[in-house]
């Protein structure tokens, strides 16, 4: 009967052993566990805080970038407003120098017209003068043997009249005068000795009435007219 007994508090005791064992390593356990959940906890707490200082200094970097940005806008907008003030005058400069520009080029291209149109004229006129003075040239022998007058061709398309045989106490003596047909066709006394009071109103006659026989015998009359009764 001792033996039993024995035997049971034997048995008492272990139970007794392990269950303070079990308590044991429960509160072991606890105290392991408890000082995971710190330290995860004092991780997550680091790692909030230093997510919060990161994030801290990239929105103090972002107001820097935005400062600047607005101040270059700022910069930038203040230049176009000053420029948006001056486009109206460039404007207006541009167009007028456009229209300018145009103008002189019409004035040119006329310039260049009336000048081809002008040289034309010209060449015709002076193939015309020669033509003319040619033909005076050729009637040389008739108003040689009309009106006594001699016609000479000098240099420059010009022609040179002298007349003699108009003072009998004199037949040599010579009266001259010198012709030639202007750009615009008309003729032109150069020179005449002696000079005649008269020769401009002969020349006018001469451009109006075209009647070149009686230019010569009204101009060889005025130079008879010259010599002093004897």
């Amino acid at each position: 009967m001792a033996s039993i007994n024995d035997a049971d508090a034997v048995e008492c005791f272990t139970n007794m052993l392990e269950e303070i064992r079990t308590k044991l390593i429960s509160q072991v356990v606890g105290m392991v566990d408890t000082e995971t959940d710190l330290h995860y906890s004092h991780r997550q707490s680091v790692k909030a805080g230093f997510e919060s200082c990161l994030k801290k200094c990239k929105d103090e970097t972002l107001f820097e970038t935005i400062e600047v940005y607005e101040k270059n806008l700022a910069q930038r907008s203040a230049i176009l407003k000053e420029k948006s003030r001056e486009l109206p005058e460039v404007i207006s400069e541009t167009e007028e120098k456009i229209l300018i520009k145009e103008s002189l080029l019409q004035k040119i291209d006329r310039l260049k017209k009336e000048q081809s149109k002008h040289k034309d004229l010209i060449v015709a006129q002076n193939k015309a003068n020669k033509d003319r003075l040619k033909n005076l040239h050729k009637m040389k022998q008739v108003f040689q043997d009309c009106l006594k007058v001699e016609i000479r061709k000098i240099q420059g398309e010009k022609l040179q009249f002298v007349f003699r045989n108009l003072d009998h106490s004199d037949p040599e003596s010579a009266y001259t005068f010198m012709l030639q047909i202007n750009e615009e066709g008309a003729y032109q006394i150069e020179s005449c000795s002696p000079p005649l009071e008269c020769m401009p109103q002969l020349e006018q006659r001469l451009k109006e009435t075209n009647n070149f026989s009686a230019f010569l015998a009204n101009v060889r009359k005025e130079f008879k007219a010259l010599i002093p009764e004897k």
